[in-house]
């Protein structure tokens, strides 16, 4: 079922712990925002701010650190755009107003006000897109560094300017090795997705960046985070990094977006070929040859090699299928996701790199082929539909023979969403015991501030959602490059 479903947002509970938290903003026009930013916050189609944004602008207006995690549908995750709203908006607000921006162009050496470090290059080019978009018909410029392009096109397009920088790790590392970036002049730096970059192996190369003999000390520049969930250990590496931070949180981290229906079939590893092309034909996707479709399935594999496989199992049985995962040339996976969002390849098959950091709009169904390792990306991948209100649908098929660990925490999830539990599935779980992974996971979701458990300020932010109003109409520069910031 598709259809907007803003009531199951009422209600919903904010959480903000820390000392001297700012109030939240009831609009953008009584924030205190500079005019040409509302005016061009108004042109990138956003009405209203979503419950992460009213407390995260005004804490970072505030100068104040902050660790961000909201609820997968809840502002966050929702839609990658909102979020990267929150913490773009005030930063942009802070350079539109500096009269004395400095002009870097055709500096050897850029410095960068504001750095955000985000894992894959998708994410780093919507980010650098929106930046664009705020600080439209302003002198501030922005950019991105993302790896799989060349360095020198990259070299040469910074050296025109540069104070809001989106980048990988990796590539933000090497520039600022070669002297091509510096982070003396550095105000903002922000860590999006940081669970993930701290949690799946990008740790050393964030502490190379904050310990790095150029980087402003912690107090001095000011540390955001922003990720869907904030696992204790998680925390207390990140609060190395952070000085006096307020830790925010907007509904159950770690909980599954109760506007997505969960669906499980019971699929050995070898009939799952044909389980798949059964749903995706009752679906009515191979109709898309001769009518065309707005709907779009998003198909989560485990390998790389199956990507490609069941991609061109699909379109030899008329599906229009592509692909995308981390193998793929930077040009190929750029036209993979313009040909799913264009609708021309109406079913995409995508390993982890697409889970985490793509806005795909009218995502309505995802079927997870193969389960993920861990309950938390499996909340990543499933709050790829059911966006913004919008009903959505999950599929997944349950091997018995590899996903054990998981079900568990499977059968809590789809209680707490208060949604149907198969008989096999709980049998499952009673079979798995203890063995199973339990729900809180590495450490717990993240759900809570580790410095003072249970004692941050909750707010019942009634009608946070009637506020909410429309997504971004743009979400995705294929060419970052491209001129025209409003796509």
């Amino acid at each position: 079922p598709t259809g907007i479903n803003f009531s199951k947002y009422d209600g919903i509970h904010v959480d903000v712990s820390g000392s001297n938290a700012p109030p939240p903003i009831d609009s953008f026009e009584n924030s205190g925002l500079n005019q040409h930013l509302l005016s061009n916050i108004e042109h990138s189609k956003y009405t209203k701010p979503t419950p992460v944004q009213k407390y995260a602008i005004p804490i970072i207006l505030q100068k104040r650190d902050l660790m961000a995690c909201a609820q997968t549908g809840s502002g966050k995750t929702v839609s990658i755009l909102l979020h990267l709203a929150a913490f773009l908006i005030p930063i942009v607000n802070d350079l539109i107003t500096d009269r004395n921006l400095p002009n870097n162009a055709d500096q050897m050496t850029q410095e960068p006000l504001a750095i955000v470090v985000a894992p894959t290059r998708e994410l780093v080019i919507q980010i650098g897109s929106e930046a664009r978009k705020f600080s439209y018909d302003s002198t501030i410029r922005a950019d991105v560094l993302y790896g799989g392009t060349s360095t020198n096109y990259q070299s040469n397009r910074i050296k025109r300017g540069c104070h809001i920088l989106a980048a990988t790790p990796g590539r933000l590392l090497d520039f600022v090795d070669k002297g091509k970036v510096s982070f003396s002049q550095l105000r903002y730096l922000i860590l999006d997705e940081a669970d993930r970059m701290l949690d799946m192996g990008f740790s050393p190369a964030i502490r190379k960046m904050v310990e790095h003999p150029s980087m402003p000390e912690k107090g001095v520049r000011q540390t955001l985070m922003f990720s869907a969930t904030f696992p204790e250990e998680i925390q207390k590496m990140a609060s190395e990094f952070m000085h006096n931070y307020l830790f925010l949180t907007v509904g159950i981290v770690g909980a599954a977006n109760a506007d997505v229906e969960q669906t499980f079939f019971k699929v050995q590893q070898f009939d799952k070929r044909q389980k798949l092309l059964s749903i995706l034909k009752e679906s009515g996707m191979y109709l898309v040859l001769k009518f065309f479709s707005t709907d779009r399935t998003l198909v989560f594999v485990e390998q790389k090699r199956n990507a490609d496989f069941i991609a061109s199992l699909c379109s030899q049985s008329n599906i229009p299928t592509t692909s995308i995962h981390g193998d793929r040339l930077q040009r190929e996976r750029e036209e993979a996701l313009r040909d799913f969002r264009t609708g021309k390849m109406p079913v995409l098959v995508a390993t982890a790199v697409a889970a985490r950091g793509l806005d795909i709009r009218d995502v309505r169904h995802v079927i997870n082929y193969d389960l993920p390792q861990t309950i938390d990306e499996y909340v990543h991948r499933i709050g790829r539909t059911g966006r913004v209100g919008n009903l959505g649908k999950a599929t997944s098929f349950y091997d018995p023979d590899s996903d054990r660990p998981l079900v568990w925490s499977l059968k809590k999830i789809l209680i707490d969403a208060q949604q149907p539990v198969p008989d096999w599935l709980s049998e499952e779980a009673d079979l798995a015991g203890d063995s199973s992974v339990q729900f809180s996971g590495r450490g717990g979701f993240g759900a809570r501030d580790v410095r003072n458990k249970g004692r941050g300020r909750q707010v019942n932010a009634d009608n946070a959602f009637d506020n909410v109003s429309s997504a971004p109409a743009s979400t995705f520069n294929e060419a970052a490059g491209d001129d025209d910031a409003w796509d």
